[in-house]
């Protein structure tokens, strides 16, 4: 076994027990939290084949982004403390029924995509396209700047109204002075 394949195998033991974990867990917030070395090691993946950019960005969208939103959601829209195992579970062969369905769905999907698709031939000896840092970010960021962060402004506000909604106490009703309050004597 080479050491190549010896990495892949310890990125995809980590990157998939630590998704089975999470799914298996009770608790929404430690799930959410294994969600992160799951989303590290699809990273991990990404640099050990040589896609240094895309690794950069899977950390910066999923780890960075979107683990911040579901946790500011969680735990700003909860009052009582999360778990599932207040609600209602289908029975286990149902659940590995619908599982394996899907699964069998995706891979069905996949296959007729990848039977479909034409790969295009490169001649012998013609030159291969390189895709630098710098040209990547200069396709990326070159024409779609001011929407990209026209949206990530959007996003922010939206982000903080959010917040600013879900952080807000409700207060009891006042009373009118000199009167007297429930379960009190006089």
């Amino acid at each position: 076994m080479t050491p190549s394949t010896l990495i892949f195998l310890l990125i995809a033991l980590v990157t998939l027990g630590s998704a089975a974990v999470a799914l298996s867990l009770k608790d929404i917030i430690r799930s959410a939290l294994l969600l992160v070395v799951s989303w590290a090691g699809i990273a991990a993946f990404y640099l050990w084949a040589g896609a240094e950019f895309v690794a950069f960005a899977q950390v910066l969208v999923y780890v960075g982004a979107i683990l911040m939103i579901i946790l500011f959601g969680v735990v700003l829209t909860r009052r009582s403390p999360v778990s599932i195992s207040t609600l209602v579970m289908a029975p286990p062969s149902r659940r590995a029924f619908v599982g394996l369905g899907s699964g069998a769905l995706v891979a069905a999907v996949i296959i007729r995509a990848i039977l479909r698709t034409d790969f295009p031939q490169t001649a012998p000896g013609a030159p291969v396209p390189v895709a630098t840092m710098q040209t990547l970010g200069l396709e990326l960021m070159g024409q779609y700047a001011g929407a990209v962060l026209i949206a990530g402004a959007l996003l922010t506000v939206a982000l903080l109204g959010a917040v600013l909604l879900a952080a807000q106490e409700k207060q009891p009703p006042t009373q009118p002075p000199g009167a007297v309050a429930p379960n009190r004597k006089p």
